[in-house]
Formats: C-alpha cells, sequence, structure tokens
C-alpha cells in the first residue's frame, strides 16, 4: 500500500485559518511578532517578522493572534488520533504540520478533501512529502511508479531539497552556483556533493539519490486507550474458556466507552514465553455479541492458545464520538422553519401516512400525504402499485392478443 504525506504546515497557521474561516489571519510569537501570514494577508501588505500593530495598520481586517505551543501540540495530536482512528493504524506525525500514513489511493483523495491540504503518495516518505509540497489543497499528487517518480525527482526545484536534508544555507550557496534544483545536483558526483556539501550531508543526498529511502511508517500509539485485564489462576487452552474471559472483560470496556466509537480492538495474550497481541479493525459500532466475535478472531490471530494464556488484556483504541444526524431540524416546534418554508414553497413538505408498517405489498404500508392539507400526493418517493387488477373485458383482449401473436410469429 503506497504511502501519505500530508502536509498542513505551518500547522499554527492551518490552525489559526480553521479557527477562523474567511477570514484574513496571522500568527504571532511570544514577542507579539508575525510569524506566518496567509497569502490574503501577505497581498495586503502583511510579512513576517513586523509587529502587530504594524501588521494591523496595514490590513485592519486581520485577526492576529499568539497560538501556544501547548495547545498547538494538543490539536495536532486530536488530528493524529483522528487519522488513526479514520484512515490507517499506521501513522506518524513527529513534526506538527507533516503526517505520514499508509493509506490507498480513495482513501487519500477522501483525506485530501476533508482536510483540504495537498496530499503526496508514494512509495518512500522522502518522494511523498516533496509530492505534497508540489500539490495544491485539495489535491492528490501520486508519483507511486518508477518511471513517474524519477521524471518527478528531477522537476523538483532547489526550494524543496530541505525534505532530503539540505539546510536554507546549503541551498543558497547552490542557488549562487546556479543549481536551479535536484536535475543539476544530479550531475555532480558524489565526491563533489560530499566535499561541497559536507560528508554527512553529501552521504544523505547519495543515499537518496541510489534509492536508499524511508519505505515505512511506524505503527501509531494511541494516547486514548480503553483496557480491561484478567489474570487467570490456571494458563487456558480452549476458545470456550477464552470466550468466557472475554464476556467478563468487554461489559466494563463497553461502561467506559460511554456511546463512543472505537476504531480498533486489541487483545494482548501474556504466554509462558512472553506477550502476543493481535488488532482487529472495528467496523461501525459492534454491540456485545460482536466485539466478542471480533475478541475471539483476534485471539486466534496471535497463536497464544495452544501455549496457554496466563492473562488477557482487551483494548479499544482511536476512540472518537461518532456523527449522527438525528433528523433535518434537531426542534422542530421551537423553530419557526417549517412556517417559512411552507410560506415560500407551499408544496416543498410532505409526510407519511402510515397504513400498514407489516404489509408484504410497498404501496400497502405507506403514502404520502400533503404537509398541510392531508391530501394524498404522488412523489417520486410515492411507492407504487405492484399488482393492478384487470376488467373482465380487458382480460378477454389479452387472451386473444396471446395466440394470435404466437401464430404471426411462426408464419414469419
Amino acid at each position: 500500500m503506497p504511502l501519505a504525506c500530508v502536509n498542513l504546515s505551518p500547522w499554527p497557521l492551518i490552525l489559526l485559518a480553521r479557527q477562523h474561516p474567511g477570514v484574513l489571519v496571522a500568527a504571532l510569537g511570544e514577542s507579539r511578532k508575525v510569524l506566518y501570514a496567509s497569502p490574503e494577508a501577505m497581498a495586503a501588505g502583511v510579512q513576517p517578522g513586523m509587529r502587530d500593530t504594524a501588521a494591523l495598520s496595514r490590513c485592519p481586517e486581520l485577526h492576529a493572534e499568539v497560538i501556544s505551543a501547548p495547545s498547538a501540540l494538543a490539536a495536532w495530536a486530536e488530528l493524529l488520533e483522528t487519522l488513526y482512528a479514520q484512515y490507517s493504524d499506521r501513522v506518524e506525525g513527529r513534526t506538527p504540520g507533516l503526517a505520514f500514513l499508509t493509506v490507498s489511493a480513495p482513501a487519500a483523495r477522501e483525506l485530501a478533501a476533508a482536510l483540504h491540504a495537498p496530499v503526496g503518495l508514494a512509495d518512500s516518505l522522502e518522494v511523498a512529502q516533496l509530492a505534497a509540497l508540489r500539490a495544491r489543497p485539495g489535491e492528490v499528487r501520486d508519483v507511486g511508479r518508477e518511471t513517474a517518480e524519477k521524471v518527478f525527482l528531477s522537476l523538483t526545484p532547489a526550494a524543496h531539497l530541505e525534505v532530503i536534508g539540505l539546510s536554507q544555507s546549503h541551498i543558497e550557496r547552490l542557488a549562487f552556483l546556479g543549481v536551479r534544483g535536484l536535475a543539476d545536483l544530479m550531475k555532480w558526483s558524489a565526491a563533489q556533493r560530499e566535499a561541497f556539501l559536507g560528508v554527512d550531508v553529501g552521504k544523505r543526498i547519495n543515499r537518496f539519490l541510489k534509492g536508499e529511502r524511508t519505505k515505512a511508517v511506524q505503527k501509531y500509539v494511541p494516547g486514548r486507550v480503553i483496557e480491561a485485564r484478567m489474570g487467570l489462576d490456571t494458563p487456558l487452552h480452549e476458545p470456550s474458556e477464552a470466550e468466557v474471559v472475554f464476556s467478563e472483560l468487554l461489559p466494563l470496556v463497553l461502561v467506559e466507552l460511554r456511546g463512543r466509537a472505537a476504531a480498533y480492538l486489541t487483545v494482548h495474550a501474556d504466554t509462558l514465553g512472553g506477550q502476543l497481541q493481535a488488532t482487529r479493525k472495528l467496523k461501525g459500532a459492534p454491540d456485545a455479541a460482536g466485539l466478542l466475535r471480533i475478541a475471539g478472531l483476534a485471539l486466534n490471530n496471535t497463536g497464544a492458545l495452544p501455549l496457554g494464556v496466563e492473562a488477557l488484556t482487551v483494548q479499544l483504541s482511536g476512540i472518537q464520538q461518532p456523527g449522527r444526524m438525528v433528523g433535518l431540524w434537531a426542534s422542530l416546534a421551537e423553530l419557526e422553519v417549517t412556517k417559512d418554508v411552507l410560506d415560500r414553497f407551499p408544496e416543498a413538505l410532505v409526510r407519511v401516512n402510515w397504513l400498514d408498517p407489516f404489509a408484504y405489498a410497498v404501496d400497502a404500508r405507506y403514502e404520502w400525504v400533503d404537509w398541510l392539507t392531508g391530501v394524498v400526493r404522488a412523489t417520486p418517493m410515492t411507492p407504487r402499485q405492484a399488482w393492478t387488477p384487470q376488467t373482465r373485458t380487458q382480460a378477454h383482449q389479452k387472451a386473444v392478443e396471446q395466440p394470435l401473436a404466437f401464430f404471426e410469429e411462426v408464419s414469419l
């Protein structure tokens, strides 16, 4: 599965823009100087390094705010938990603003649209980050194929070479020599790169050009975990015995879950030879019986029962609040929305009139009626009758037409 890089840097500016959509924003440092500014604010005259008073004098509608490091880190950790819960169990986000995860191409497009962020897709983390830098917000740049990767790397500009280990001073020195990108740097020999950039940086660039790149994402360690553990007097060897233990543990974690949803269920089995574990992806919101079945499958994946299980631990991770749409308008009696809609569009709303919810025929179960008058109204959602009774004349005519059609076909 390809590796994806989500580029949300600079994170303080992205966080501030999401908190105040549609507003010109600038992130300030502790000294009240502008660290980052949105492109619209920079077009209005705001530049990094100026004080907030100078920025407001140039752009009065600017929203300038200090984003503290703890709040930015807390928001970044929450985003990583969301990526872990909804997309992949392999997520890395050591630097706020850059998230790496293992995800398919359709899921990457969904992620880019959901976050409105540039996403790069490749076979290595470094190339995925380079692709994310050259993608537009909400777009996925896929360079998974080997031929496409070679062409893509040859077009990498010098400003993006920080991804592969160059510092800003290195890039400035290369620009002085006329190096416009990675294609010009490829023309140098390995010894020339090490002599000009330094041994450490030069070796890193040489290894990257030879294909030695990071091609795996570490498993994410969730911060919010609900678990229950039970030690056993005698080792377990039978699935039926483990089912009894799970029946005791799962109600405990379900109570602690308190209506929230979990993305993964992990079973830890302590044996004489050590601890074995297995993780299963949860789909939807399974009940106690469904969790019991999934826990049993996870325990079978560990292969711990033949060794004898001395303790069992059940963990739920990827905790999040599920989104539910309970209705079009939550409190219809208190709102005047219905009256306003009917005043402007009298035929916009219909209501269902239940005839027999247990009827076999669809048209006998319910009908759509006008919201105000209660008269049956035909809409695209109105069930059609499955059978229409025929009169005697129609039945006779159909009986005559069938043999005539048969003989006409035979004569042809």
